[in-house]
């Protein structure tokens, strides 16, 4: 199954902006969950409605990785990863960025 397939394979910039690189949605460990819904939750309210949902979806998967003991995304998982890659958009409506 390649990236496109497998949302946990599928590259997510890391948090920390645009220097810090991407890696593997499935690979982000719990502390880079709460820094993309800090990083997020910042900038809710700045004619950026939709970041909004995106944000509160970060902090669900931070609950959710805490409550089951998951040390990463991919410890979910496949089901669940997946659940929480739609909605992240980290795979986009309709499956595409284009």
């Amino acid at each position: 199954m390649s990236a496109a397939e497998d949302p946990l394979a599928r590259p997510v910039a890391a948090p920390g902006g645009r220097d810090s690189g991407s890696k593997p949605f499935g690979a982000f460990t719990i502390a880079d969950v709460r820094a993309r819904a800090a990083e997020l939750s910042s900038v809710v309210g700045f004619g950026t409605g939709r970041v909004a949902s995106v944000a509160r979806g970060w902090s669900d998967l931070a609950r959710a990785m805490d409550s089951a003991g998951a040390a990463r995304v991919a410890d979910l998982g496949p089901e669940r990863g997946a659940e929480f890659a739609r909605k992240l958009w980290v795979v986009p409506p309709g499956g595409s960025l284009l």
